[in-house]
């Protein structure tokens, strides 16, 4: 008989398991899904300013490159806190300036390249100086910005995207013609007047 018992209270104990993740599991998917981040009117009209003129600045805080197994390898050589897929950019100078039709960059670049190209001290970071071609900007869903361009940096070319969000966090995804794809994530500063 208390073999049986124990089964019972066992199997009881059991499912209220179950229920209490289940219970949890829905409440973790309601609480993301109720916390969607809605921008105030003032910060999406403060980004459409923005956008319209055509000057800002982005400064990263994270470097994503393309996971691959030589950067797993590479990544050994990075501070604690890094990986071959995530690069904190925290206190390293970067940044990403677009000005009327012109662009400012320098970009630590952390990643493979695929063909030619030297790895000389200018070849180290994406460094656009010039005009972008194709400039289009999207409004998205999240009432803010994909902006997507061409750009050179010395002898490669890039396809440069953007994402921009009314809160000034901004994405950057660079697909160059000689490096595997990176990715950025930083926000939108205010310009300075200092020559880059």
């Amino acid at each position: 008989m208390t073999s049986k018992v124990e089964l019972v209270i066992f199997i009881t104990m059991k499912l209220n398991c179950i229920k209490i993740v289940f219970s949890f599991f829905l409440l973790t998917i309601l609480a993301c899904g109720s916390s969607k981040n809605t921008a105030t009117q003032a910060e999406i009209d403060h980004l459409n300013t923005l956008i319209k003129q055509k000057t800002f600045r982005i400064e990263n805080d994270w470097a994503y490159p393309t996971a691959s197994l030589a950067m797993q390898q590479a990544s050994q050589l990075l501070p604690p806190g890094n990986s071959g897929n995530a690069v904190n950019l925290i206190g390293n100078s970067n940044f990403l300036a677009i000005e009327g039709d012109s662009i400012t960059s320098y970009l630590p670049y952390f990643g493979e390249r695929q063909m030619g190209g030297g790895y000389s001290n200018d070849d180290g970071a994406i460094q656009f100086k010039g005009t972008m071609k194709d400039y289009k900007v999207t409004p998205n869903k999240n009432s803010g910005y994909d902006i997507s361009f061409e750009a050179n940096s010395h002898s490669e070319n890039f396809s440069v995207n953007l994402i921009i969000f009314p809160s000034l966090k901004s994405e950057i995804i660079l697909t160059g013609s000689k490096r595997t794809l990176i990715k950025y994530s930083g926000r939108i500063v205010p310009q300075t007047d200092k020559a880059e």
